[in-house]
């Protein structure tokens, strides 16, 4: 068999992936969702034509997302996350003895289903029985949230459609009510090479939200451009005061990482500042 996976991220450039098998390929009732074995990544999710996650390099992104916030908070025992339906968020954050109850929020239950069926690896956090599955548009969840949560993750889809509103203000400021005093927002913000007037309008949006505002950077090969930025939002994070070790061994992030990841490019620098 000779076929080929490919995502333009511009329009001249994107990602191809040599497909050895596939999976699955069908409709729910809000996207397609296609999962297929590639000959270098492993197995592959992709979401109307696009790649949410790898086996090969998925513990990047879901490190990234996760342990910053989780190391630096003085006890997260609660966090929430919206999006995030293969698991991998919840798998690394769960990692933490100190949390007690972790809420899940997918809008798109196949996405969770065929995760379980599929992505064994990445979608372990589904037998821990301190996570609950709530599917539900996350934003209408948020807006109508009662409860506070010491971390909340945002393991969103890229802004298109639907999904976009979730880059914009009034979603960050029902996102705020939903935190605990000394809570912390970890978010996805597209990637800086490719996607970087996203990233910079997300950054006017929010700017008068949060106090601290902390964009950092991390290499993942199949994500656009290679590159993803993540921002941590709050009060009063205190970066470099990190709570408790890293729970086991991780592929990608370590005290290193966390002390270096918020050195900007001079390019991104010049963008952000505008």
């Amino acid at each position: 068999m000779n076929l080929w996976f490919s995502e333009l991220h511009t329009k001249g450039s994107g990602l191809v992936l040599k497909v050895k098998k596939y999976l699955y390929s069908g409709n729910s009732p809000y996207q397609k969702i296609d999962i297929f074995e590639s000959e270098d990544y492993g197995k592959v999710l992709v979401l109307d034509g696009l790649v949410m996650t790898t086996e090969r390099d998925e513990f990047i992104y879901h490190e990234m997302l996760t342990h910053p916030a989780m190391r630096i908070h003085p006890n997260p025992q609660s966090i929430l996350i919206i999006g995030g339906g293969d698991g991998g968020t919840a798998r690394e954050a769960l990692r933490y003895s100190e949390v007690k109850r972790a809420v899940l929020v997918e809008i798109d239950e196949m996405v969770v289903e065929l995760s379980k069926k599929y992505l064994g690896e990445i979608s372990s956090a589904y037998n821990d029985p301190r996570l609950e599955v709530v599917i539900r548009d996350g934003i209408e969840f948020v807006k109508n949230c009662n409860e506070r949560f010491d971390v909340i993750f945002l393991d969103t889809s890229d802004p298109v459609g639907p999904a976009e509103a979730l880059y914009r203000k009034d979603f960050y400021q029902s996102l705020k009510k939903c935190l605990k005093k000394n809570g912390i927002i970890s978010a996805q913000t597209e990637s800086p090479w490719v996607q970087k007037e996203t990233v910079k309008k997300l950054y006017r949006e929010i700017k008068d939200i949060f106090n601290d505002k902390i964009i950092y950077l991390a290499h993942i090969p199949t994500y656009p451009g290679g590159i993803w930025s993540f921002m941590l939002l709050g009060e009063k994070i205190e970066l470099y005061d990190i709570k408790r070790p890293i729970p086991g061994k991780t592929k990608y992030y370590n005290d290193e990482i966390h002390r270096s990841m918020t050195a900007l490019p001079e390019y991104f620098k010049h963008e952000i500042a505008e």
